[in-house]
């Protein structure tokens, strides 16, 4: 494991406002987890952060957030984003062990109705460069607290566009595996999805910050996302305290 200077994603805890609020995420998720609901009853309220999250995500793509009453999505979009949703459980262990093969998976449920090539990704220059150097990092390749992590694998995804189609949905996606990979939120219970999706402007804009490579545009997305990440903490305490006897 990388460490100290050698670690790739280091430098980025020196930039502006980013380990405070890397600390306040982590603690914001760590709180939702000691909820009393959340310590023996998280299976239902992780269910509901799972379809929460699918619906956003699947917004943020361009498709509806409502499922119709009786259950039969028809939009390929929204179908996809709950396929993959459903699959992040299945899909984990392939996630720790080949994170391009996890990716694979999750764009195969994610495309299935969307048509192009599934699974495979674009033969376009450095590519398949960026995409070893984020199987790298999850892989043990930083030691970067998770947030950090997290948010770094979900904006690379997101820039790279690895895919044909449904990479937005497949981002989303793999940064909720690096969060129950890192120990960051081990029951997927937080939605940081929801507030990507009220905030879409400014969830574009922090990601095009990223992609800049520019460190005030790292800095940017790192702070957002980390607020994100404690909206989704808040999220999921609601959940908690609906589900409450």
């Amino acid at each position: 494991m990388c460490c100290g200077v050698t670690d790739p994603l280091a430098p980025l805890l020196d930039l502006p406002g980013v380990a405070d609020a890397v600390a306040a995420a982590r603690d914001a998720v760590f709180q939702v987890h000691r909820h009393r609901v959340n310590l023996r009853g998280w299976a239902t309220t992780a269910a509901e952060a799972s379809v929460r999250a699918a619906r956003a995500s699947a917004a943020l793509d361009g498709g509806p957030t409502a499922i119709p009453a009786d259950g039969t999505v028809t939009d390929p979009v929204l179908a996809g984003a709950l396929r993959v949703a459903e699959s992040l459980g299945v899909v984990f262990p392939t996630w720790q062990r080949a994170p391009l093969q996890a990716l694979a998976r999750l764009h195969v449920l994610a495309g299935a109705d969307l048509g192009g090539e599934l699974g495979r990704p674009r033969s376009a220059p450095g590519v398949s460069e960026r995409l070893g150097l984020v199987s790298q990092l999850v892989t043990g390749g930083t030691s970067a607290p998770g947030p950090l992590l997290v948010a770094v694998v979900h904006a690379e995804l997101m820039s790279l566009a690895p895919f044909d189609t449904a990479n937005g949905v497949v981002a989303r996606a793999a940064s909720r595996l690096a969060s129950i990979a890192t120990g960051l939120d081990p029951k997927s219970l937080g939605v940081p999805e929801v507030l990507c999706l009220r905030r879409q402007n400014d969830y574009a804009a922090a990601l095009h910050g990223f992609s800049t490579g520019d460190p005030e545009g790292v800095a940017r997305w790192l702070l957002f996302y980390c607020e994100a990440l404690q909206a989704g903490a808040r999220e999921a305490r609601g959940i908690a305290d609906t589900a409450t006897p």
